[in-house]
């Protein structure tokens, strides 16, 4: 598994959840990787009226602050892709 890592919330205080990392050696191409508060039941609920989870799916909160990380972890993903 060839794991690599963006980094954490800069406001989490202990430098851990959530996170970002994206791993280029999956089967299906690169894929993100996401560390993140689950959700409660509302938003759950709210969020699979459009795309309910399947059973080994969740959905879970990354702030906005974390969107130069994930930005970057998405072009690596990409570089990542064409080199397959």
């Amino acid at each position: 598994m060839a794991i690599l890592f963006f980094g954490t919330d800069p406001n989490s205080g202990g430098g851990n959840c959530p996170a970002v990392w994206v791993d280029t050696d999956t089967a299906q191409g690169p894929e993100l990787v996401l560390q993140g508060k689950t959700v409660d039941a509302a938003t759950r609920s709210a969020c699979g009226q459009d795309s309910p989870p399947a059973d080994d799916e969740t959905v879970i909160r990354i702030p906005a602050r974390m969107v130069s990380q994930i930005r970057k972890a998405c072009d690596a993903a990409e570089a990542a892709g064409t080199h397959l």
